[in-house]
């Protein structure tokens, strides 16, 4: 199963990952000022990861493709990895589908 990983980055602000039962990070979030933003952060995932319109799959300057996960006003709550090709990117966003809506939260903050 997999889990939400609160933290603190350099600039102390608190930023979360979601992480699948392998262990291997599958969404990161941008950086908030509050743990309380932070945690409103961890439920939009929850939420938007369940509709497939959320996902903007998008392809980097070198050609790599990833994904942004948006909320319902368009602004993106996370961000994927770069991948090795548009089927990964695509298991990627299977995996943030499944894992997402049941997964705990590890507070490490």
């Amino acid at each position: 199963m997999g889990k939400f990983e609160i933290y603190k980055d350099k600039r102390e602000e608190f930023r979360f990952r979601l992480k699948a039962g392998n262990g291997q990070t599958i969404l990161s979030s941008e950086g908030y000022k509050t743990k309380a933003s932070c945690n409103n952060g961890i439920e939009s995932v929850k939420k938007n990861s369940q509709d497939d319109n959320r996902f903007e799959r998008r392809e980097s300057k070198s050609g790599k493709p990833f994904f942004n996960l948006k909320s319902t006003n368009g602004q993106v709550i996370g961000n994927s990895e770069m991948y090795s090709s548009v089927s990964a990117m695509e298991n990627g966003i299977a995996s943030v589908k499944k894992n997402a809506p049941d997964a705990s939260v590890d507070d490490q903050s």
